[in-house]
């Protein structure tokens, strides 16, 4: 019998047997995707990476952490309902982190020590380039943890 509730057991192919399993480890994958992003942002920008950059490095994605652990609870990216099948996980993925967005957005400008706006160019490849890294992780999430059903 399927539930809403993110705690009950299930017998999942994919070894998800819990709620609270299935929710760390869409959280652990997420605060990766969004080291991913930052990584190859400071990259891009020539600025440090690596083990030895670790600390600028999350510092860089902790805005974007923020707001999408602020916002995606609250439209369901973290229930089993809706996010199950991989289209739907990446149709519900990809409207929290458009409505998380802004609000990482705002963090990051209250994060910065001169509270500057990003650039225009820089939002949109945040916006883009996180649809890309969550929607693709999650939706290969729900397909690995959801095979045979």
């Amino acid at each position: 019998m399927q539930t809403d509730d993110p705690t009950a057991p299930t017998a999942s192919p994919g070894g998800m047997r819990s709620g609270y399993g299935r929710i760390a480890a869409l959280v652990v994958g997420d605060l990766i995707a969004f080291v991913v992003f930052a990584t190859l942002g400071r990259d891009t920008h020539h600025e440090a990476t690596g083990l030895g950059a670790i600390g600028e490095t999350l510092w860089t994605a902790l805005p974007f952490m923020l707001g999408w652990f602020l916002v995606a609870p609250w439209l369901g990216a973290f229930r089993r309902a809706g996010t199950e099948r991989p289209l739907d996980m990446l149709q519900r993925t990809e409207i929290a982190w458009l409505a998380s967005w802004p609000v990482a957005l705002l963090l990051r400008w209250a994060l910065t020590p001169d509270h500057h706006l990003p650039p225009l160019a820089f939002a949109i490849v945040a916006l883009l380039a996180n649809a890309v890294i969550l929607g693709g992780w999650r939706t290969a999430f729900a397909a690995l943890t959801n095979r045979g059903k």
